[in-house]
């Protein structure tokens, strides 16, 4: 499967890999085989990724795939596990959680309890039973109650951990070891959970382990109990290496009846039965009270000292870690083996592809060289800070940012400032301060608002900024809460001037400039035309945005200023609309959807908007990115640099607007971008992944929107300053039928539909340790 500069190869049926390598090699045997300080010689040393790593081995980190690919599909399913496989950039291991029935058929499944992770209740009505395990009472339906024909024929198994896709559920049954098998991952881990527990009720997981499947065909094993890894260790050859899963500091191992914790303290009696320990990724990096990393342990370095590998659970783009990581789980990865001396061994993931991007493609990989697709802020690195705040435009530019961005307000005495709607209420503490100045303004919004030229700039200077999280009130997901009011607002001058010291352009933004003349007699458009030649910008890329043809008009003479003009959501553009936004801007600025249309969570086919206008010679630039996972359809698996691959690559789009420009550096600038390297993340081909759901999908409350037409772009002249309006002969932006009213944020908010908080994604990464 592997050779040449570079192999492109498509996986379950249609999906196309964002992952392209050249060469994979045999991950290295470290320390014994299973304890008791036997060497194993090292396999063939692989070809790709030939740099020396500060892991134990020297090798890359070990991506280990629990069950599969399970952050898409249920876990050990066919799919999960040909996709794990298939998407592979490293070396790669399969770990099945071993569950025994009662006739001694070793299934692959992560909880003991099968009502978590398959549809045995509905199969079985009543059947419950309550079992004492690690000292709890434990209510549930458990393998070793049912003979395997009876759990084949009637079982099927389902995503465990809720807020992911169901599309999935119910098509497959338990899967077997056997089975798991003979899909002939490179390496094999067999994780045993509850020995003891087992051995209570007549069922040997060692015997079935030895007798059944072999230690051949095991080059993992690993166990929460001591008592079990010392056995093994009498038993296994030198290929395979025993490893030792903590669970929680406080929880008590079966044994030895200590705290895990407190094993951790004599790692030398550790080394004495096992080559290595799998740990909860906490330990390593613990996070403090408020959600942020706290100090690191030297957890890494001492099992070094000792000959122990040092392997992490649990990660998933989809299970939020620290506010640190700004939710590009990229981030997480790259922290646990950025620090020689912190480097881990090894991942358990439930996306195993991230976990293979990062440590094979973007670790260590930065360049000096750029693709051509230009990083656009949206408000500034907003995803760290308030929205168009100083600290947001610093950090846009320590970010990577290209083009920093000023969407720009007025006040009532006519001074320009940057922020993302002339509604204060959302982005600073206004309500808190001019409640009694709320007012309705149809034109502007549906909603009440205190808006900026009502205030003055004096008003509003006192105001402190407010950091927006479009996804707290339906996810519970919160930007960098330690920032909430961080910044300081700054005047269009202040920004240009800022811009002026720094290596990057400007793109400023002009919204409602009819009503502003008609109603507030403010001259939005004569601002900014005034400050930016107050300015001298020599030598600066300016961009004007707006989606106004009026407003790019005045700016039509201007040499050097780069006109975009923005559109709502559409579903095409013709050739006549194509050759229309030629005439009044140089590149167009439209939504995800309009390039590449989505269906409920999946996308469907690629628009011909990029096609059409890059016919044209007009650019085309797509909004807005962000990081967070219920932002970003299902086909990028959670993961938001295999997005921005997709509209770069793919799509072929010539910048992207985003609120977390690192996310978009650490890609466009590392060789990860160059299709002609020799590792490439690519991008996810449009529809794939509806090609493979097992049913259909409902019919959809969002239809597709119109295309594109000339009525859609053509705006009468703007009204003189004071004026009555000249009636826009454009219809407003109509949403999908029965939709909300979008947010006041210049067309880029979305909605979001899971119910979580961060504490209780948190928590959901007990279920790696089969909770």
């Amino acid at each position: 499967m592997f050779g040449g500069k570079m192999i492109r190869f498509l996986v379950l049926i249609s999906l196309l890999v964002q992952v392209t390598w050249a060469q994979k090699g045999g991950q290295p045997a470290v320390g014994g085989g299973g304890g008791g300080g036997q060497e194993m010689a090292p396999p063939p040393k692989p070809l790709a990724l030939m740099k020396k790593w500060p892991t134990l081995s020297g090798y890359p980190p070990l991506v280990i795939a629990r069950g599969g690919f399970t952050g898409l599909f249920p876990e050990s399913c066919p799919t999960a596990i040909d996709m794990a496989l298939s998407s592979a950039a490293t070396d790669l291991a399969l770990l099945c959680n071993l569950q025994l029935t009662k006739d001694n058929v070793g299934l692959c499944v992560t909880s003991i309890n099968l009502e978590n992770t398959t549809n045995i209740e509905d199969s079985f009505p009543n059947a419950s039973k309550t079992y004492k395990i690690n000292g709890e009472d434990v209510k549930g339906y458990f393998a070793m109650d049912y003979p395997f024909k009876a759990l084949r024929d009637k079982v099927t198994i389902v995503q465990n951990i809720l807020s992911r896709t169901d599309a999935f559920d119910n098509t497959s049954p338990l899967s077997t070891v056997e089975e798991v098998l003979q899909a002939r991952p490179p390496l094999f881990w067999l994780n045993v959970q509850y020995d003891s527990f087992y051995d209570e009720h007549k069922l040997s997981m060692s015997d079935y382990i030895e007798n059944t499947i072999g230690f051949h065909s095991i080059q993992y094993l690993s166990c929460t109990e001591i008592g079990f890894l010392k056995k093994m260790a009498k038993k296994v050859t030198n290929d395979t290496r025993l490893v030792l899963t903590f669970l929680g500091p406080d929880a008590i191992e079966p044994t030895e009846k200590k705290k895990y914790s407190d094993i951790l303290k004599n790692l030398k009696a550790v080394r004495a039965f096992a080559s290595g320990i799998l740990v909860p990724k906490e330990y390593i990096w613990p996070l403090n009270a408020n959600g942020y990393l706290a100090q690191p342990t030297t957890l890494v370095a001492d099992a070094h000292k000792h000959d122990l590998e040092v392997f992490a659970a649990a990660f998933a783009n989809d299970i939020p870690g620290s506010y640190n990581y700004s939710y590009d789980p990229t981030a997480e990865y790259l922290q646990f083996i950025s620090d020689p001396n912190n480097t881990v061994d090894g991942f358990v993931t439930d996306f195993s592809q991230t976990a293979g991007n990062a440590i094979g493609c973007l670790a260590g990989n930065d360049t000096d060289k750029k693709v051509n697709a230009l990083i656009i802020t949206h408000n500034g690195a907003s995803g760290t800070y308030p929205g168009c705040t100083d600290l947001a435009y610093e950090q846009a530019v320590k970010d990577g940012a290209d083009i920093i961005d000023c969407s720009v307000q007025m006040s009532k005495d006519g001074v320009a400032f940057c922020l993302d709607s002339p509604d204060l209420t959302r982005d600073t503490t206004a309500m808190s301060t001019f409640l009694t100045r709320a007012v309705s303004i149809p034109e502007i919004q549906k909603e009440k608002g205190i808006f900026s030229f009502d205030l003055t700039w004096t008003e509003i200077q006192s105001l402190k900024p407010k950091m927006f999280s479009p996804f707290l009130q339906h996810s519970g997901l919160e930007r960098n809460p330690e920032a909430k009011n961080k910044g300081k607002l700054i005047s269009l001058s202040d920004f240009l001037g800022f811009a002026k010291t720094k290596p990057v352009g400007v793109l400023i933004s002009i919204e409602n400039a009819r009503y502003l003349a008609s109603k507030k007699h403010l001259d939005v458009v004569d601002a900014v035309t005034k400050t930016l030649k107050n300015a001298s910008l020599e030598n600066k890329q300016v961009m004007i945005q707006s989606d106004d043809s009026a407003v790019l008009s005045k700016f039509k003479g201007e040499s050097g200023y780069k006109r975009l003009f923005r559109f709502e959501e559409i579903s095409g553009v013709s050739k006549q609309a194509a050759e229309e936004i030629k005439k009044y801007a140089d590149g167009a600025v439209l939504s995800r959807r309009s390039l590449i249309d989505i269906d409920l969570d999946y996308t469907t086919q690629q628009t011909n908007a990029v096609k059409e206008l890059h016919d044209h010679n007009v650019s085309v630039y797509v909004y807005v990115m962000r990081n967070e996972f219920v932002h970003i359809p299902l086909d990028y698996y959670a993961d938001p640099t295999i997005e921005i691959a997709t509209y770069v690559i793919d799509v072929k789009v010539d910048g992207i607007v985003t609120e977390f420009p690192k996310t978009a550096s650490r890609y466009l600038r590392s060789t990860c971008s160059d299709i002609d390297a020799e590792y490439c993340i690519l991008a996810s081909q449009p529809g794939g992944l509806l090609k493979i759901l097992p049913k259909s999908l409902p019919a959809t409350a969002f239809p597709s929107s119109p295309p594109l037409e000339i009525k859609d772009i053509v705006d009468p002249p703007l009204p003189p300053v004071g004026a009555v309006p000249v009636l826009d002969s454009k219809p407003p932006p109509q949403g999908p039928p029965g939709a909300q009213a979008p947010a006041p944020s210049s067309g880029m908010a979305v909605a979001a539909n899971f119910g979580f908080s961060l504490a209780a994604f948190m928590a959901l990464g007990l279920l790696y340790m089969g909770h």
